[in-house]
């Protein structure tokens, strides 16, 4: 087993900060009395805000992992509060529709207008944690990462980034992720047919990129690189989790 798997497993859930604490103490509060008036139940809330399992809310509630700026966003929605009742030390910008810059002059002039909003921060993991992440998932805190990427994405509260390695999935035409990028993983979302997917064969302790053909009874993984050949999975395979959006640093 490598350094990378048991340095994972040996992680131990850490404790949450006083102002995490605060936190989630005030969210409890809110929670427990506007549910009612709201008819929101923790299977409902789950659903709305597009997390796969209500304990996912249930572990917010309950301080067992701390709120990230995504669910602290997510909860003021279904709670028709401002995110600052929920952490009041953090400084929010006022939600709504960003204005648009047009230029009715030279098109490369001014051809750029404000970004999308950041919903929150996932951890930076290596391929071998990423293989393994279904069972540390739960155990995996703030503190156990090196790295944090901010993320426009809008993902689920066990989302993590990766960072591509070699050229299978470089293209030369259409989708092209190339070596050294970043790609958003959310594993509560399905993989279908196209889909860009983070996944671990069971003869490889790391995970793997590539996209998810589904063609009749026959599934690959197939690389954007038409130079790699597609790999053909019948059981031997667990789809960790889907790419939402990639980026790639040019410096």
């Amino acid at each position: 087993m490598s350094s990378g798997a048991t340095k994972i497993e040996s992680m131990k859930r850490r404790q949450l900060t006083a102002t995490e604490k605060a936190c989630t103490s005030r969210l409890r509060t809110l929670w427990d009395n506007k549910k009612k008036q709201l008819g929101l139940t923790q299977e409902k809330a789950a659903h709305l805000v597009g997390w796969s399992a209500q304990g996912s809310v249930g572990q917010y509630l309950n301080g067992r992992i701390p709120l990230n700026t995504d669910a602290i966003i997510k909860f003021a929605d279904l709670l028709e509060v401002s995110p600052s009742e929920i952490d009041p030390d953090r400084k929010w910008h006022a939600s709504g529709p960003q204005p648009t810059v047009v230029h009715r002059g030279d098109p490369g002039i001014g051809n750029v207008s404000p970004g999308p909003p950041i919903r929150g921060r996932v951890p930076l993991i290596s391929s071998v944690a990423a293989g393994q992440w279904s069972e540390i998932v739960d155990i995996y805190q703030s503190g156990d990462a090196d790295e944090w990427r901010e993320t426009t994405a809008n993902v689920g509260p066990h989302a993590f980034a990766l960072r591509v390695e070699g050229d299978s999935m470089t293209a030369s035409a259409g989708v092209s992720i190339p070596d050294g990028a970043i790609v958003i993983v959310d594993p509560d979302i399905e993989a279908r047919n196209g889909s860009i997917v983070v996944a671990k064969l069971e003869d490889n302790q790391e995970a793997t990129l590539k996209r998810l053909v589904i063609d009749g009874p026959y599934r690959y993984l197939k690389p954007l690189n038409p130079i790699y050949q597609p790999i053909h999975i019948n059981g031997n395979c667990h789809i960790v989790g889907v790419v939402r959006k990639f980026e790639f640093d040019l410096l």
